[in-house]
């Protein structure tokens, strides 16, 4: 199985590209953050033309969003609700035995202090909470992919400047220490750093604000997949389409593709 996960920053602005993307990945199943669209305006036809026939969405006007386009089937589907709000930001689904949880954690603001920006704290909390439930809920031998934009990048190596970064929305010591308590909650292996070591630089996101990201190269990496352990070994590849950075109108977030030899 071949997965795909991006953060599209509107589908319907943006749905061919997603298809291309996943012509790209070959994907099997995408999942999409930040879709921006109710329910009843996801442009359905455009991914039934490409064979992506099974979807589950739960979306919003203008902000957030999630979507699971397959084209295996679903044994199950569910809509999770975070922090006492219903924004949008973690849906599942179980096919061939693995459940996939696609989630979009809060981007935070720009004021790294929750009793001032109440954005950050809602980020703080809904990290907080992810690493409360899903140890309540699943074991770590449980079969499970969780993926999607989680506006963490937790590792020196996930931005172009730690020293720089430590004290900016997304690289500050306690999201990075929440995002690790979240991970150690069922022992999630990193598949981004299963792949690359932490040596190397690894990015996912550049800024609309560079003039040139390329040059610049002033990336972070804040789209994830993780797994745990009993599907490590079926890991076979990693791929972030780097390049899609620069197709016309396209998103700040680039695709980030993995490939399972089996479940």
């Amino acid at each position: 199985m071949r997965l795909m996960t991006w953060n599209i920053n509107s589908v319907r602005l943006r749905a061919e590209l997603v298809l291309k993307a996943a012509s790209e990945a070959r994907a099997d199943v995408v999942c999409l953050q930040e879709t921006k669209t109710p329910d009843e305006f996801f442009p359905h036809e455009v991914f039934d033309a490409a064979g992506f026939k099974y979807r589950h969405i739960h979306g919003m006007k203008s902000y957030n969003g999630v979507a699971i386009l397959s084209k295996l089937p679903f044994q199950e589907v569910a809509v999770h609700h975070r922090v006492g709000r219903e924004d949008c930001r973690h849906i599942a689904v179980k096919l061939d035995g693995v459940e996939l949880h696609d989630i979009y954690i809060p981007a935070g603001g720009d004021v790294p202090d929750p009793t001032l920006n109440d954005k950050f704290a809602h980020k703080l909390g809904f990290v907080d909470e992810l690493a409360a439930w899903f140890p309540r809920h699943y074991k770590s031998t449980s079969k499970l992919i969780a993926v999607g934009d989680f506006n963490i990048a937790p590792l020196p190596n996930d931005v172009w400047s730690h020293k720089q970064l430590l004290n900016v929305v997304s690289h500050t010591s306690v999201e990075v220490e929440k995002l690790e308590r979240f991970q150690k909650s069922l022992n999630w292996v990193d598949v981004g750093r299963h792949f690359v070591p932490e040596d190397e630089k690894l990015y996912t996101w550049w800024s609309y604000r560079n003039r040139d990201w390329k040059v610049s190269n002033r990336g972070r990496r804040l789209d994830h997949v993780w797994v745990t352990q009993p599907l490590q070994s079926s890991l076979k590849s990693h791929e972030v389409l780097t390049h899609a950075r620069d197709w016309e109108k396209t998103s700040d977030h680039v695709p980030v593709a993995v490939e399972f030899i089996s479940f």
